[in-house]
């Protein structure tokens, strides 16, 4: 068919989801119109058949040209059929599985095929309803249970009233095996009446060309035991030849004392497999197999059945020839079992076999099943009920999911998309964004492109025999501890209860606030694998040299009567070299004290707000790039790559913005308690926390003040180390003397350190 017009007069409503502007389907007569939607405003241009979560036999009747997938031909052409079948297109919006009979448009031929129908339907099931439903056309043994013919081209033993043709039906149905009747019952059909009347004939032939057997009622054993000790009979006669022809061999081709000795300590009636595989009788290089000698135990009782069968008591002797003569006489018995054909029919015995050809009435079978083929296009439009039915009720979400996403986007929680599968608990989330992934490894290539922070996980369930493999996305908290192999809870929408475990994450920003903290938490990472490898370097090296230390420790023992080796003279102490160490290590302590308190001293000239400013600033520095890469990343994340790595054609973007992704994911919220852990350690008083922590804020005050540390603030130290003294002058007044001596006291100002 052609496929759509974008040169409609029809007036569409559109609306915003998902970050883009999407037809809106809200009415019958939108759905009438759909061939006349521009296919490059459809949101998805194809999906599978399988793996969603609307009924795959919804699906599969709705994909016309049955190749697996929906695509936008298939939809158009389910829209028209549906909508021309029904008199209020309006009905196809609200997703019953019934309809009354009265709302079929019989003007239209497909809605009256589908009226006549539903009143056959009832009316074989005994209702008066003027409503059908799913239930009442799926049930095709109780629409066909009282119905001789239905359509089906196969008969049961109900479609005559003569007696030796039910008897010819029932012969069929055991000998073939049936055919399924819609009816329920078993009955046939034109193939297994013609495969029933050929068995007849070719196991009549093969019977009147039967060859007799040479050894009468005991012919068959006689072949079974043969058979059975042919190989080991020839393996005899070939050991006897090579004994005759290298006599000095014979005891490597007779059976070896070493190998009975190998199993003479054990249980022997268990050895039989071992026992049989010896020679069938002792090789002496005689080329003939004495019967009067012991035979291996493992075959003596069937070489004892099949003498007593093929030969005479006289017989004390067998030659290969013998052995090939007793074949030759099974050969043409043997041909003749071979060719048995009609086996089918051989438990009718050979009279009623002949007696079935020679009343031949085969053609009077066929023409009742050509009766019952007039009534298929009945029969038919009553399976097209069905039909019509599960597309009536799974058609309009199918539109919702298809022409837009407006499933997906809504606000109501309780309304999933049809590609969400179900819910996954773990980590005090519930991920509402779970999907089936049909194909791992497609899905892992494109899956970063989301933008989305995904958990890849294997499913298994006691009631469900296959694996089930699913992506979860986690829109809201932190990664907390999520990794690979935690396990966790899937529910998927029936409610099965499935073990989930992550085999593959995909990291992306998870939100806004979780990204603050990724780059103190990357640091702390590599801190901890830092110190981490440190350890385990130091540890080697440690046992290394351990292990060094041990194995030379034999070497260094002196030997026995030898003079032990004088000890290595000790290095003298180099005073000057260790005073160079020690001053190298004070000159690096003065200058991380001197820095310290440089910024100490910097940090302490700020006001409060300045402080609060600086500390601000420093935070936005660090964590503020990873916040704008989240903030970008976030209004990107994008479900269209994770639609089409399922097999689906998504036409536009399907955005999760920031909003939008907190709803995916439900986090545990708790209400505000005071609660008491019973195992937390007793602590102390309230007073006494209080006594001590401003015993250590005024150590600590007290110590900056005593170190000149708050000197800036105006706070001098009193020690007089801080506190050099100046050429101070005085004036001394005499009682006795007008004069005035002065007098200046210089003290030395002591070197501040």
């Amino acid at each position: 068919m052609a496929l759509l017009g974008n040169n409609s007069k029809y007036k569409w409503e559109f609306e915003n989801i998902g970050g883009t502007t999407r037809v809106r389907i809200k009415s019958g007569e939108d759905i009438k119109h759909l061939p006349e939607l521009d296919p490059k405003m459809w949101t998805v241009l194809s999906c599978p058949v399988k793996g969603l979560e609307i009924p795959e036999k919804s699906l599969s009747y709705m994909d016309t040209d049955g190749d697996g997938k929906l695509r936008l031909n298939d939809v158009v052409a389910v829209s028209q059929w549906l909508t021309g079948a029904v008199k209020n297109a309006d009905l196809i919006l609200e997703g019953k599985d019934n309809i009354n009979l009265v709302e079929f448009n019989q003007e239209n031929p497909v809605g009256k095929k589908l009226y006549d129908a539903s009143v056959q339907i009832l009316k074989n099931l005994g209702k008066a309803e003027e409503t059908i439903s799913i239930a009442d056309a799926s049930d095709k043994t109780a629409i066909f249970a009282h119905t001789c013919f239905n359509g089906d081209g196969v008969i049961a033993e109900s479609a005559t009233e003569d007696a030796d043709l039910k008897a010819l039906i029932a012969a069929i149905v055991a000998a073939t095996g049936g055919v399924a009747d819609r009816s329920g019952a078993q009955g046939i059909n034109a193939e297994s009446i013609e495969a029933f009347y050929k068995a007849l004939a070719d196991y009549v032939a093969w019977q009147e060309a039967v060859v007799e057997a040479p050894y009468g009622a005991d012919t068959d054993k006689a072949i079974e035991l043969y058979n059975a000790l042919d190989a080991k009979v020839k393996d005899f006669f070939m050991r006897s030849k090579l004994a005759a022809f290298s006599p000095e061999g014979t005891a490597a081709l007779d059976v070896q004392t070493s190998r009975i000795e190998a199993i003479s300590a054990e249980n022997l009636s268990g050895k039989g497999e071992e026992i049989g595989s010896y020679p069938l009788a002792r090789v002496t290089g005689k080329l003939e197999l004495d019967l009067t000698s012991a035979i291996n135990p493992a075959w003596a009782a069937q070489v004892d059945a099949l003498k007593a069968i093929v030969m005479t008591p006289k017989q004390k002797t067998l030659t290969e020839a013998d052995w090939a003569e007793i074949g030759a006489k099974f050969a043409a018995y043997s041909a003749w079992k071979a060719a048995k054909a009609g086996a089918s029919v051989e438990a009718l015995g050979l009279d009623t076999c002949k007696a079935y050809l020679e009343n031949n009435r085969k053609e009077e079978l066929l023409a009742i099943i050509a009766q019952d083929l007039t009534l298929t296009e009945e029969a038919n439009n009553i399976d097209m009920v069905e039909k019509f039915l599960y597309i009536f009720r799974d058609f309009y979400r199918l539109l919702k999911n298809f022409v837009t996403l407006h499933d997906f986007y809504n606000k109501d929680k309780s309304v999933s998309a049809i590609f969400q599968s179900g819910r996954l608990i773990i980590d005090q989330r519930e991920c509402r964004f779970c999907m089936k992934v049909a194909d791992a490894a497609k899905h892992n290539a494109s899956a970063a492109t989301s933008g989305m922070f995904l958990l890849y996980c294997d499913c298994t369930s006691p009631i469900k025999p296959a694996k089930l493999q699913i992506v979860a996305a986690v829109t809201v908290g932190e990664v907390g501890d999520l990794i690979v192999g935690k396990n966790a809870v899937y529910y998927d929408n029936e409610g099965v209860e499935w073990d989930a475990v992550i085999t593959k994450i995909v990291e992306n920003p998870i939100s806004i606030a979780q990204s603050f903290w990724s780059p103190y938490r990357r640091m702390a990472k590599a801190v901890e694998n830092l110190i981490s490898k440190s350890a385990a370097d130091k540890d080697s090296k440690m046992m290394a040299d351990m292990t060094a230390k041990i194995n030379a420790a034999p070497a260094a023992v002196p030997a026995a009567g030898a003079d032990p080796a004088k000890p290595a003279a000790a290095q003298p102490f180099d005073i000057a070299k260790f005073a160079g160490i020690f001053a190298a290590i004070g000159m690096a302590v003065g200058m991380i004290g001197t820095a310290l308190a440089a910024l100490a001293k910097g940090i302490f000239a700020l006001s409060w707000w300045q402080l609060i400013l600086a500390f601000v600033g420093v935070l936005l520095l660090i964590s503020g790039p990873a916040m704008i890469m989240a903030w970008l990343k976030l209004r990107r994340r994008n479900i269209a790559p994770l639609l089409n790595a399922n097999g689906w054609a998504v036409n536009a973007a399907s955005r999760i913005s920031i909003p939008f992704g907190e709803t995916l994911t439900d986090a545990a919220k708790y209400p505000k308690l005071k609660l008491k852990d019973p195992y937390a350690k007793a602590g102390l008083a309230p007073w006494k926390k209080v006594v001590i922590t401003l015993s250590v804020l005024v150590a600590l005050v007290g110590g900056l003040w005593l170190g000149n540390l708050l000197d800036w603030a105006g706070f001098r130290s009193p020690l007089p180390r801080f506190n050099p003294v100046e050429v101070v002058e005085e004036t001394v007044a005499q009682s006795d003397s007008t004069a005035v001596v002065d007098t200046a006291a210089v003290v030395e100002t002591p070197v501040t350190e």
